[in-house]
Formats: C-alpha cells, structure tokens, sequence
C-alpha cells in the first residue's frame, strides 16, 4: 500500500473530528497551507492546484519514517504529528489522489 494511501485509511476518519472539534480544524487547515507552500502548490487563482502525487507521496514517507524513528506512537488526542497526516489525508482526499480501489 502506497503511503498516501496508508495515511488516507488511518486519517480520512479523523474529518469527522472537524465537526465538534474547531481547534483540531483550524490546526489542520494551517498544515494544509504549510504543506502547499512546502511542496509548492501555489497558484494565482482563487482554487489552490493539486499537489504532485509522487512529491506528497515522497513527503509523506519521509514523514513516516522521521516519526518511527523517534518511536512516535498515536495519541488520544491532536498532536503535530496526527495533524500534519490529517492534513495530508485532506489533500489526498480532495484531490483524488488514491482511488477508492488502490487504498484497499
């Protein structure tokens, strides 16, 4: 399984958490603009592009990767960590980046 898409089924479910949790939201959406602007999807328009897939998908596993190094284990609650791959999650989510059938 692709890291988007290991990220999009560990994370997509965390949206719900949008709903009674502004804090989580906001969080999420200031990750979302700072992986944009990492990973440099700007554009002039008012509708931001789609990030390039390989390059989300090489961020995120390095991502992974920094975090099993330091033994980073899921907590309860929203750290860096769980909001930073919810925000990747939305951008898979919302750019059709992992079909349905490839997340399985």
């Amino acid at each position: 399984m692709s890291p988007l898409a290991r990220i999009s089924a560990s994370y997509t479910p965390r949206f719900a958490e949008f709903a009674f949790e502004p804090g989580f939201t906001a969080a999420v959406d200031q990750h979302v603009a700072e992986l944009r602007e990492r990973l440099e999807m700007r554009a002039a328009g008012l509708v931001p592009p789609a990030p390039d897939p390989e390059i989300l998908s090489d961020y995120a596993l390095g991502f992974l990767d920094a975090l099993a190094e330091n033994g980073w284990r899921e907590p309860v609650g929203h750290d860096y960590a769980v909001c930073r791959l919810t925000a990747i999650s939305w951008l898979v989510k919302r750019h059709d980046l992992v079909p349905e059938s490839a997340g399985s």
